[in-house]
């Protein structure tokens, strides 16, 4: 047996890298976890541990909230707080007809077959929607947090459940301890005005880095070449960075690239970042698909997609490119965060080479086309320059003396 202690990027995914160097043939993941499908095939036992839920507060909370007994809510809840869903619906269920229990969408046993239709996995969770309703219909009712904490951002969890949920429909919070309740309604729409900003702040980008936060969630390289692909049709420049977890310090070493996107699990992805320590902005997977694909419903219309796999072909999510002939690359398009006109993107097919060090200009000179050579020469200070025969010659001089606190011909102040 090994304890593997120590995740490369973010302690919610399996560390299926760890175990293959332990040479391990399963694996058992403690705490709280995305649920994302492992890179490679390994059983894995999930221990989301069980924390203590008041029931009767808890009921009490939910009847106050939801005083129409005919309305359909789902019924949320925080990992460690699902083994009581069931125990609270049993209450509620004689008043409230229309209540959906969700439960986490662990890995199904190799092989278990079940004659029921299969329920919708969405948010790392399972929904047993009945035939003909969908998910958009119901409100939400979260059990979780603690009241406490007044800033639930630092939960990427209910973050995912906010952002992607119907902007329409209610969304509470209980804690489980207190049953204090809380609506919800503000805190995700600030949530996605920021991601509308962020939309906006990857139309303006020329340069994007991709940073590769996940080596262990099936379809990682996959979801990479799309979001290359994504770039490069937009007429964007991307580099692609392995830099291990995202922190400031790291990504100030790249002035030139204008937005990040963090290719990582759902919940790595909406991670707290604190305000303003990042150069640049980090966005997910999703802002770049808005972006940069014009066949991407508006905002408001387009649904918020919390993992990447979301976007990939085969998802019911997926909205292929358009052809380089659709009028839509030639839709004006104007940047609500600098006023200006945006021009149209040049489609580059994927068999162009892309990679010409040197392009021909009308007055016949040779300039540097990549986007690092154009920022460099768009800085004030370019470093030491040799300027050859510029220069003119003069005799050696005697320099000042001293320090930069107090040079010896500056005299005492």
């Amino acid at each position: 047996m090994f304890i593997l202690g120590d995740t490369a990027y973010g302690s919610c995914c399996v560390d299926v890298l760890g175990a293959e160097q332990a040479g391990a043939q399963a694996l058992v993941h403690f705490g709280p976890a995305c649920l994302s499908p492992p890179a490679r095939p390994l059983p894995v036992a999930f221990i989301l541990g069980q924390r203590s839920v008041h029931l009767e507060l808890c009921a009490k909370a939910f009847e106050a909230q939801n005083p129409d007994s005919k309305a359909p809510v789902v019924l949320l809840s925080e990992p460690a707080c699902a083994h009581a869903l069931e125990a609270l619906a049993t209450l509620l269920r004689p008043r409230y007809p229309d209540l959906l229990v969700s439960s986490p969408a662990l890995p199904l046993p190799v092989g278990s077959r079940s004659p029921e239709p299969e329920p919708l996995e969405r948010f790392g969770r399972r929904f047993p929607l009945a035939p003909g309703r969908c998910l958009e219909e119901y409100g939400a009712f979260y059990v979780g947090g603690s009241a406490a904490s007044a800033d639930l951002d630092l939960d990427p969890d209910l973050s995912r459940l906010l952002l992607g949920w119907a902007p329409g429909q209610p969304f509470f919070t209980c804690c489980p301890d207190t049953g204090q309740t809380q609506d919800e309604g503000v805190r995700a729409g600030r949530l996605r005005a920021r991601r509308h900003y962020l939309v906006e702040r990857a139309k303006d980008a020329r340069v994007v880095g991709l940073l590769a936060g996940t080596l262990g969630v099936a379809r990682h390289r996959e979801a990479l070449a799309h979001l290359r692909n994504l770039a490069q049709a937009a007429g964007k420049r991307s580099y692609v960075l392995a830099l291990g977890r995202p922190t400031p310090p790291k990504l100030a070493n790249f002035p030139e690239v204008d937005v990040f996107v963090l290719l990582a699990c759902p919940l790595g992805a909406l991670a707290p970042q604190p305000s303003g320590g990042f150069f640049r902005p980090v966005l997910a997977p999703c802002e770049l698909e808005a972006a940069c694909n014009p066949a991407w419903p508006p905002a408001g219309l387009a649904p918020h997609l919390t993992h990447y796999a979301d976007l990939l072909p085969g998802s019911p999510f997926h909205v292929p490119l358009p052809p380089p002939d659709s009028e839509l690359w030639d839709t004006p398009d104007v940047s609500l965060i600098t006023g200006e006109l945006r021009p149209p993107p040049v489609w580059k097919p994927s068999d162009d080479p892309g990679c010409l060090a040197l392009t021909l200009r009308p007055q016949l000179e040779l300039a540097e086309s990549s986007p690092a050579a154009l920022y460099l020469s768009s800085r004030s200070w370019q470093g030491l320059q040799p300027r050859l025969g510029q220069t003119p010659v003069t005799g050696a001089v005697s320099g000042r003396r001293g320090i930069a606190i107090a040079y010896e011909d500056e005299g005492s102040s």
